[in-house]
């Protein structure tokens, strides 16, 4: 009896550390699509400002470029790696749903697991 307590507790530890480890979530919602929209947009203006044919303007030498770089390295990962601030209930919850399971296996009260 002793014995599939350790196996359950020890599985459910393994549960929670892959939990905690793996921090990057990418899960693509309707707002990362709208964001990486945005960033697309961004760069397709940044091309057609730079298709002036003006060499010394300021449109195609200065605009456009930090418009690329702008859409290109801040905005697409932005919307790549944005999360909803809604998903951070769920991973609250998972996190309760282990302490019970935890308290059950060990028939403990109190538990020392921390919240990310």
């Amino acid at each position: 009896m002793a014995k599939t307590k350790q196996k359950s507790v020890a599985a459910i530890k393994s549960k929670r550390l892959k939990h905690e480890q793996s921090h990057l979530h990418f899960a693509m919602t309707a707002k990362n699509y709208t964001i990486i929209g945005v960033g697309i947009a961004v760069i397709i203006v940044g091309y057609i400002l730079m298709n002036a044919n003006s060499v010394d303007g300021f449109m195609p030498t200065v605009v456009a470029p930090v418009l690329l770089v702008l859409g290109y390295c801040v905005v697409i990962p932005y919307g790549i790696l944005f999360s909803d601030k809604s998903g951070e209930e769920s991973v609250e919850t998972s996190v309760e749903q282990i302490r019970e399971e935890t308290k059950k296996a060990t028939g403990s009260v109190s538990s020392n697991v921390k919240a990310g």
